[in-house]
């Protein structure tokens, strides 16, 4: 099992980024308006399997690599902190022009559930910047040990943080979905609102990156 830090981390950066609109909320935002709240219900049951096979996938087929050559869990442990600080700065430096944007649901087709869910799942597994996000994400919190990896301890490792992160983008899909042009309105008109959690946000990840090498807390 990965350490309690490790677990509280990756929580903390999932809910951070998951707070901040994306695509995957005007997604489910879509289907709410366009549709009905169930649908938009689905729609974030499909993203949320979605990010489920991702992390078994990503457990799966790293561990197995990291048991063939466990150099690569301190090489990634260093690609992935940068790649989380990039992610942040980019919240950061975004911040302003993204709060002026406006989120507005997109016209869709009448769709039964199961294709709707169907539809979510594909959406999350064909999205490259979501599998490069598992791919990069994860690793940095494996715990190596005294340098000795086993295959089963890096996929138990990797399939529990990797599930936190579907996990995390749970309440506000739910929100938006219930909610749906009220949560839209709202949103709109909270612009500083929003830049300030975009600031948040790439702070908190940034400040997870830092703490993978130099463990303040």
């Amino acid at each position: 099992m990965p350490h309690l830090d490790a677990i509280l981390a990756v929580t903390l950066a999932g809910l951070a980024l998951s707070a901040t609109p994306g695509p995957s909320m005007l997604y489910v935002l879509s289907r709410s308006v366009g549709q009905s709240r169930a649908a938009g219900l689905a729609s974030a049951l499909g993203l949320g399997l979605g990010g489920v096979v991702l992390a078994v996938s990503t457990a799966l087929g790293l561990a197995a690599i990291f048991a063939r050559f466990d150099w690569l869990v301190l090489g990634l442990r260093y690609v992935g902190s940068a790649y989380l600080v990039w992610l942040g700065v980019g919240m950061i430096r975004d911040a302003r022009i993204s709060a002026r944007f406006s989120l507005e649901a997109q016209t869709v087709s009448q769709r039964s559930f199961s294709s709707i869910i169907w539809q979510g799942v594909l959406v999350e597994l064909l999205n490259p910047k979501t599998v490069l996000f598992f791919a990069l994400f994860l690793p940095p919190f494996v715990d190596a040990g005294a340098g000795q990896v086993t295959q089963s301890s890096v996929q138990l490792q990797l399939l529990t943080l990797g599930i936190l992160v579907p996990l995390t983008a749970i309440p506000s899909d739910i929100l938006v979905a219930f909610m749906g042009g009220t949560m839209t309105q709202a949103i709109n008109r909270q612009q500083v609102a929003r830049e300030c959690l975009a600031w948040a946000g790439g702070l908190v990840l940034i400040g997870i990156a830092l703490n993978l090498h130099f463990e303040f807390l």
